[in-house]
């Protein structure tokens, strides 16, 4: 796609906006095919009740065939780099038969868009694809009717190939998709009556492709929310309390006064100025002065896995089977440990940003958010604004990983766009952004295992802490095991929430930790001991693959080799990473060398695309399992940038080779999030079996290296 072609689709603006009724919003569209259908099944995904079958208004997506013969893709949905623009549009362009220059993809624009709940869990290739398929298969058989009746020929003489229908005995006689949508609207939902394509027909789905935003990214010409620049727009800064639950108790503004241009505005603990330059407004907050009062602490970093285990009592048992007792009594080794994990950010790169104008009363923004309906609806409630009159704006974001789904930047934007009457624009400083992203939580887990003497698992007891259970499901054989979740409603001390395979990787670590123990209390090879225990065949193919890529050789940890293995499922998508690292025992610095990723997640639309998410995933997991910590004390959040919160660096980059099961007749699955819950369970486990050091935290520092070869 041309760099105009993009940015005309991202900033386009429509004459007369559409209504949200579904049936008044098929009338407003202009002429084509359109194929309108349902996300998941029921919608149920989406906060809907519509399905198979319903009234002509019931959908969340549809396809548009225009009268030039593209082809628009509408969708709730949003684009944060994770490559759903490309892989979305592959899909389409296959069943569709256009060639994939000819799709556009129009995303998460609240007014042109179908509601869609959100972008999030690695859920929109895998239950996108069924249905947008059924919807693309559609809209070619009614064009290969309507060709029928242009060429007056029987429609099974006909095939449709690149936007063309032809003639199979002549294919000269032919007619292209623009002239046979002029002039027409036709609206359909999927009968299920279309011949959808079988693999060995796919001549796009599961070819590489590169990301169709690549080259305007790379360029920098891609537009984000802080890239708009609207007429008379101002820079705002907030003035942030030192805690979370501070209560204001004085505020003093006199050090700004004869600061030109700069216009500061109170409402209750809120307060912010405005200038023309964002710079100048920085300089302006920081002179304001203000007294807060700040809650007792009641937990820091170092003390809050005491705290969450004294806390967080509300137990619920998430699977069982067998009996613990006699688990144990049949075992010959049983361990016993506990695990913790800190408070992690998600450090996306671009901070959470808002560009806000409220004119003739109403209000429309671009927004750096996951969940634009869900954002224009928070808006519409908390400022009583009629929701048709609150229009979020399609737009590019700069990482996401979960935290971009809860949008406080976009209310305090909105806010002051309605209090001054101005076009705003709100920029999280990296401060701001590590003091309000919600956390991934702190988490305690206790695991307890028993094996027998030929190496089967005999109970596995399960305790989690606040990390829930998101792929906590058994794939080992165990006859007598418990997992149990536990919690405490409020127990935080600022907000926590989902952080790419939220909890997934917290509990991974913990799981595959304690399993590479017990195969080392049993002295087996830990690859040969989960084979041996393996229940989930498609796990058990997932892990031979990584083996045999990497080259495995058998051996007892700790060997010295410094090599690691963790598993793991998330998204439907299996998981196995054998990493290899170097550690020096002098200073108990890691230097990771070579991670193997070999995932199942069914059908690859787009295999250059969950590569380079694997090598993403890879990459941000291997800073929560060796550098990436919260310093906190209480409600007062201590890292405040990337100098004191380090995320991965080239220079601890390793090489990283991603694999996947050849598997074009199963559905596809999710592929943003699984690479990451693995990576450190594989690093925790390569860093003992390189130098003995069992550390039962993450991150894996230097000190807490040092500290456990000292013992």
């Amino acid at each position: 796609m041309k760099e105009a072609r993009i940015n005309e689709l991202y900033f386009r603006d429509f004459d007369k906006p559409l209504s949200r009724d579904r049936r008044d919003f098929l009338k407003k569209l202009g002429n084509g095919i359109i194929i309108i259908f349902s996300i998941g099944e029921l919608g149920i995904l989406n906060g809907c009740s519509f399905g198979k079958g319903g009234e002509e208004d019931d959908f969340n997506a549809y396809l548009r065939i225009k009268e030039d013969g593209r082809v628009d893709c509408f969708t709730g949905k949003i684009e944060m780099g994770q490559g759903v623009i490309t892989s979305i549009a592959q899909v389409l362009a296959e069943e569709l038969d256009v060639p994939l220059s000819q799709v556009d993809m129009i995303m998460g624009d609240t007014e042109i868009c179908p509601y869609d709940a959100g972008t999030w869990g690695s859920m929109t290739t895998r239950f996108f694809d069924p249905v947008l398929r059924a919807a693309a298969a559609e809209a070619r058989m009614v064009l290969i009717e309507l060709a029928a009746e242009h060429l007056k020929v029987d429609k099974e003489q006909l095939k449709a190939a690149e936007g063309v229908v032809f003639l199979t005995s002549d294919p000269k006689k032919k007619v292209d998709y623009a002239t046979l949508t002029k002039g027409k609207k036709i609206v359909r939902k999927p009968s299920g009556e279309a011949h959808q394509k079988t693999p060995d027909e796919f001549r796009i789905i599961g070819k590489p492709v590169i990301s169709l935003d690549a080259e305007i990214k790379v360029r920098g010409v891609a537009k984000y929310s802080g890239d708009i620049r609207l007429p008379g727009m101002k820079y705002a800064r907030i003035k942030r309390p030192p805690s979370h639950g501070s209560k204001l108790v004085s505020m003093d503004g006199s050090a700004i006064e004869g600061m030109e241009g700069v216009e500061l505005f109170q409402d209750g603990d809120f307060i912010f100025v405005l200038h023309d330059n964002p710079e100048n407004a920085g300089q302006a907050i920081a002179r304001v002065k203000a007294e807060w009062e700040v809650p007792e602490s009641k937990a820091n970093d170092q003390t809050i896995f005491d705290y969450i285990k004294k806390t967080a009592t509300d137990a619920e048992v998430f699977e069982e089977g067998g009996n613990l007792e006699t688990g144990r009594s049949q075992a010959d080794v049983v361990v016993e440990e506990e695990y913790f994990d800190g408070y992690k950010a998600h450090a996306s790169i671009e901070t959470h940003t808002a560009t806000a104008e409220f004119k003739d009363g109403k209000l429309t923004m671009w927004a750096s958010s996951q969940t634009p309906f869900g954002t224009r609806q928070a808006i519409s409630d908390t400022f009583k604004i009629p929701l048709d009159k609150v229009h979020m704006k399609q737009i590019f974001l700069g990482g996401g990983f979960g935290g971009k789904i809860y949008n406080q930047q976009a209310i305090e934007a909105a806010r002051i766009a309605i209090m001054t009457q101005k076009p705003v624009q709100l920029i999280w400083t990296r401060q701001e952004e590590f003091m309000y992203d919600m956390f991934r939580s702190a988490a305690v887990m206790k695991a307890m295992s028993g094996v027998d003497k030929n190496g089967k698992m005999t109970m596995w007891e399960y305790d989690i802490y606040c990390a829930g259970s998101r792929g906590c499901n058994l794939f080992y054989e165990v006859p007598n095991n418990r997992t149990r979740t536990l919690n405490k409603e409020g127990l935080h001390p600022f907000g926590t929430g989902a952080w790419r395979a939220p909890g997934n990787s917290t509990t991974t670590f913990a799981r595959e930790s304690h399993i590479d123990i017990t195969a080392h209390r049993a002295g087996i090879d830990p690859v040969e001991f989960r084979l041996n225990n393996m229940k989930e065949p498609r796990m058990k193919r997932t892990l031979e693959l990584a083996a045999k890529t990497f080259g495995w050789e058998p051996g007892v940890t700790p060997s010295g080799r410094g090599v690691g293995v963790a598993l793991g499922f998330d998204a439907g998508t299996y998981v196995a990473i054998i990493a290899q690292v170097e550690v020096d025992k002098n200073t108990g610095k890691v230097q990771p060398v070579r991670i193997v990723c070999a995932q199942d997640m069914g059908q690859v639309v787009n295999p250059h695309g969950a590569a380079i998410q694997t090598e993403g995933g890879i990459t941000m997991g291997l800073g929560y399992a060796l550098s990436e910590d919260v310093v906190f004390d209480w409600g007062k959040v201590n890292t405040s940038n990337f100098d004191d919160y380090e995320i991965t660096r080239f220079a601890t980059t390793p090489v990283i080779e991603a694999v996947f099961i050849d598997d074009m007749n199963s559905a596809p699955q999710g592929g943003g999030e699984p690479a990451i819950i693995c990576v450190g369970g594989a690093i925790a486990n390569a860093v003992f079996d390189a130098c003995g050091a069992r550390v039962f935290q993450v991150p894996i520092t230097p000190e807490r290296i040092l500290a456990a070869l000292e013992i």
